[in-house]
């Protein structure tokens, strides 16, 4: 984001879109499974079925080794496809663009404050939920279907394609974009938190010389964002994931939902799945900002020798 290290880099907002879309893909691949656990858990307790209740899920770890045990080591990764299709179009836009937003609403001073550090996180997530929230849709179904070859229960898709077929005929093509509103909510909060967070670290780090800008300074940058980001965003995320699974007419809408939640489950409901949350988005930060920077500068020299 900001500061300069011992290459003079210069990338252009296309390098940077790639960059994030890329950086985005590679941490989901490696903390997939934390966002599986995650959204298991967040679930648990709207449906009384016997077959969830026959899933029980006690913590994160605990509730992988049940995946794991009841439906095999591939449950980890329901959902990969539409995870990978979702960071392509919706990190490269929310963490790629960031840097081009901010500096249109600075108007290119290099005295950026927070105020306009936040409205160009904002900015960026939402654009980035408008382009890729089917893909988010298609994730979370995946990832939610409880497979039990015992229990004779059908998956509700078989493949991403399916799934996307399966949706706009069923709920119609809104049903693509079902939750879009707490799902902006969620990605303004999680955007402003999590990049503005790195950025200011970042800064500071380098501005008081604590660290050169290398590894170990994203790594401490990306950590401190991850750990903000779960805190703020939790709330919202149970909502977005419980309201994007749910079966049409379940809830009216996004507040419907929410208060349903407040009503039969109480406050600590909004915050299920927190530490796999705080493990995924923590790791995932780690991940994506280190690769993000790296493949960002490998890209320039790429270029510079080119």
């Amino acid at each position: 984001m900001v500061g300069r290290g011992t290459v003079d880099l210069a990338p252009s907002a296309g390098v940077k879109i790639f960059s994030a879309g890329t950086a985005g893909c590679v941490a989901d691949l490696v903390t997939f499974p934390l966002d599986t656990a995650k959204v298991r858990l967040q679930i648990q307790g709207e449906s009384k079925s016997s077959v969830v209740q026959r899933a029980r899920y006690r913590g994160v770890f605990g509730t992988i080794f049940t995946m794991v045990k009841t439906e095999g080591a591939r449950s980890l990764y329901s959902g990969l496809v539409a995870g990978l299709q979702r960071q392509m179009s919706f990190a490269s836009v929310r963490i790629g663009l960031y840097d081009t937003i901010k500096q249109v609403y600075s108007r290119g001073s290099e005295n950026v404050g927070i105020g306009t550090r936040l409205l160009a996180g904002c900015t960026t997530g939402a654009m980035a939920v408008a382009i890729a929230q089917p893909t988010d849709v298609v994730k979370v179904r995946f990832q939610a279907q409880v497979r039990l070859p015992e229990s004779g229960s059908m998956k509700r898709y078989t493949s991403t394609i399916e799934a996307y077929k399966t949706i706009a005929r069923d709920e119609g093509v809104k049903g693509l974009w079902k939750g879009v509103f707490p799902n902006i909510t969620r990605n303004a909060i999680v955007n402003c938190s999590e990049l503005v967070t790195y950025d200011i670290i970042k800064e500071l780090i380098l501005q008081y010389k604590l660290m050169t800008d290398n590894m170990p300074c994203h790594f401490t940058a990306a950590f401190a964002a991850g750990f903000c980001t779960t805190i703020v965003a939790s709330p919202v995320d149970v909502v977005k994931t419980r309201f994007m699974n749910s079966v049409p007419g379940q809830y009216s809408g996004a507040t419907n939902c929410a208060v349903t939640m407040l009503m039969k489950e109480g406050p600590t409901a909004f915050y299920k799945g927190f530490m796999p949350s705080f493990l995924r988005l923590g790791s995932w930060n780690i991940v994506m900002f280190v690769s993000y920077e790296q493949i960002k500068r490998a890209v320039v020299r790429f270029q510079q020798t080119w």
